[in-house]
């Protein structure tokens, strides 16, 4: 399902509701992930001013993936920066 994040307290709520249903505790989450329960309590709470390489491993560890809606153009610019994601470059490299 997809779901309009436009608040970093939306993001936050988020992650506890998905942490929630995988019926882990935050310190589990926490200690898995690698970061402190702070700052993962600071996420799910909506901090503003928290690392985004820290949110980004938070969301990958929970399963949650995030799409960014820009225009056509934007994604070929983007595409021929060589950004494009593991899954692409994976398959780019099963297709030669």
């Amino acid at each position: 399902m997809r779901i309009k994040i436009d608040s970093t307290q939306k993001l936050g709520q988020l992650v506890r509701a998905v942490r929630k249903e995988q019926g882990v505790r935050l310190d589990d989450t926490a200690g898995s992930v690698g970061v402190s329960e702070n700052f993962l309590s600071k996420l799910e709470r909506g901090g503003e001013r928290i690392q985004l390489g820290k949110v980004m491993t938070v969301l990958n560890e929970l399963g949650i993936a995030l799409y960014a809606d820009v225009t056509e153009a934007a994604a070929l610019r983007f595409e021929h920066t060589g950004a494009s994601s593991p899954d692409q470059k994976s398959r780019k490299g099963n297709s030669q």
